[in-house]
């Protein structure tokens, strides 16, 4: 087998490695004594932890998850397993990347339940195009602002991801274009239960104010 083809399956088992880090799990677990899934929304995942535990812990939480993504989608640019800017390098990345946020989902840290990704899925594509990601990110801020829903910011941004990308920029790897799409489409499916709550007038708003702890 090429050397090169064995360093990129270490990068994918790195990868799956570091999307299993059970961040709001062990963090709640750790410094509250409690399973963060199994109160809130019971989502392991950034926006459960600061409503649940409040931003001092929430935070911390969402810059690590953004942090693996990265670092994921990052490790076959760091590994020098392709030419930069390759379209090559960006498929590989676009591999490490999505088995870390399937690492985030079902992480075999966490007994196989996780979050639905959206930090990480924020960090790998931070990594792959860091100007349509910050773009995508002004959509999330703006949405969040006006409606005070997170899910329904998360959905906006999502969505707003292949049309930047394909419409506004550009990039070699047509299989990034392709992904794009689908990364769109399943954060949207992810965000199901979230659609019926909206939708049911149920949904929780992010309040913006610090949770005081009794």
């Amino acid at each position: 087998m090429d050397p090169s083809y064995k360093l990129f399956i270490l990068a994918c088992l790195l990868a799956y490695g570091l999307g299993s880090i059970a961040t709001a799990v062990w963090t709640g677990k750790l410094f509250h004594g409690m399973d963060i899934r199994q109160h809130g929304s019971g989502n392991a995942g950034a926006t459960n932890t600061i409503r649940v535990l409040g931003w001092s812990t929430g935070i911390p939480v969402l810059l690590i998850d953004i942090g693996k993504g990265w670092l994921a989608a990052a490790l076959p640019s760091l590994m020098n397993l392709a030419e930069p800017g390759s379209a090559e390098l960006i498929n590989m990345q676009i591999a490490t990347g999505m088995i870390a946020i399937v690492g985030h989902v079902f992480p075999i840290f966490a007994g196989f339940k996780g979050g639905k990704g959206v930090a990480s899925t924020f960090g790998v594509l931070l990594a792959l195009h860091p100007l349509v990601t910050v773009s995508c990110m002004g959509v999330f801020l703006i949405v969040l602002l006006v409606t005070g829903y997170v899910s329904l910011s998360s959905m906006s941004a999502g969505i707003a991801f292949p049309i930047f990308l394909l419409v506004f920029f550009d990039t070699p790897s047509i299989i990034f274009k392709i992904f794009s799409v689908l990364i769109s489409l399943a954060l949207v499916l992810t965000h199901n239960k979230n659609i019926k709550r909206l939708l049911n007038g149920e949904e929780n708003r992010f309040l913006w104010k610090k949770r005081n702890n009794k």
